[in-house]
């Protein structure tokens, strides 16, 4: 349930709110907007609601209390009414502007990864991705350079000044990874690895979650919640195709996932055409839908070479094609009101 605070309540107020959720063994998430502190008290059994809902309302700060019928409840809209910021590095996410992040698939070498790098760069992107482990369906194919990766993209990113993206697979990881990451990313098979998502959630590190190839929208943002009641509300949902019956393209992009998670969550979301599509001749067509849609920013593959890729070479751009898809997209750009350069409007 949410306890909404009166515009003159104290943080001697909020305090005294806090001991009592916390005397009863319930979890405090504080959401601060610009009218209102709203105080969540997590943990709480239905049956008790209804008395702990009386009893909170009884303190003369408390202006209401609001139960959250979700099963998500720190992410959910109603939690926090403003949508959430997210800093990775120096770049915004879920602010005004677009954000693009772009880079290879795989970490496959340090003439490849700083080739891609500065290329990406040039052509206008704001972050640079690249897996250093990689989930594959089979266990014969080309997994990741492991800390190695990593230390290329450290590389990569004092080359460029780019913050990097990348993938965290295990549990036994997640402190390796977030050592080199400004990002650390849940790739579509770990959304319900609840351990992983527990470890990350105790991560100071903004996390972006992808969506499971079958998972509901409620099961997807359940995922993030996971995250959040750990402490950790730095969450990006990540939109990237789910698993249907059409075999023509790699994934089915479910473009209404974006509006739709923009009513029921605060959280930003981004776009993955390249693994909804698995074509790099769809990716600009979805790149431009998901802007229309609401996106925050999207993340494409792209490889210097992608004839010579060790995975997922047909649905990544060549450099050239990036710089095409950066030029285009800034009439699509300015149509939603959000400028492809960072600082070139406010901030919510």
């Amino acid at each position: 349930m949410i306890v909404v605070l009166k515009k003159n309540a104290t943080e001697a107020d909020l305090h005294t709110l806090s001991e009592e959720i916390e005397k009863r063994g319930y979890q405090v998430h504080l959401s601060r907007g610009v009218e209102r502190t709203l105080v969540g008290c997590i943990g709480a059994p239905e049956k008790d609601k209804d008395l702990l809902a009386d009893q909170f309302a009884a303190f003369p700060f408390v202006e209401d209390v609001v139960r959250i019928l979700k099963p998500y409840k720190i992410v959910n809209r109603e939690f926090q009414p403003e949508r959430s910021q997210i800093r990775i590095g120096n770049v915004v996410v879920g602010g005004d502007a677009l954000v693009i992040m772009a880079g290879p698939c795989s970490v496959e070498s340090r003439e490849q990864l700083l080739e891609t790098a500065h290329g990406a760069k040039a052509a206008g992107a704001h972050i640079l991705r690249g897996g250093a482990f990689k989930p594959s369906t089979s266990p014969y194919s080309f997994h990741g350079l492991g800390e190695e990766g990593l230390k290329l993209l450290a590389e990569a990113r004092a080359a460029t000044g780019l913050p990097i993206i990348t993938e965290v697979m295990d549990t036994r990881d997640v402190e390796l990874v977030a050592r080199y990451a400004d990002c650390l990313q849940v790739g579509t098979r770990n959304m319900a690895n609840f351990s992983l998502l527990r470890e990350l959630g105790e991560v100071r590190k903004p996390v972006m979650l992808k969506r499971g190839m079958s998972a509901t929208l409620e099961e997807w943002l359940q995922a993030a919640e996971y995250i959040a009641s750990r402490g950790n509300y730095e969450i990006i949902l990540c939109e990237r195709g789910i698993r249907t019956f059409e075999p023509y393209t790699r994934n089915t992009f479910d473009i209404s996932a974006i509006p739709a998670c923009r009513e029921l969550s605060h959280l930003p979301i981004v776009a993955d055409p390249s693994h909804a599509t698995g074509k790099r001749t769809l990716v600009p067509a979805v790149v431009k839908a998901a802007i229309a849609a609401g996106a925050d920013g999207v993340m494409v593959e792209v490889h210097s070479r992608p004839e010579r890729a060790l995975k997922d070479g047909p649905q990544a751009l060549t450099l050239i094609e990036f710089a095409q898809l950066m030029r285009d997209l800034e009439p699509f750009a300015a149509a939603a009101g959000r400028p492809l350069k960072q600082g070139e409007a406010e901030t919510e």
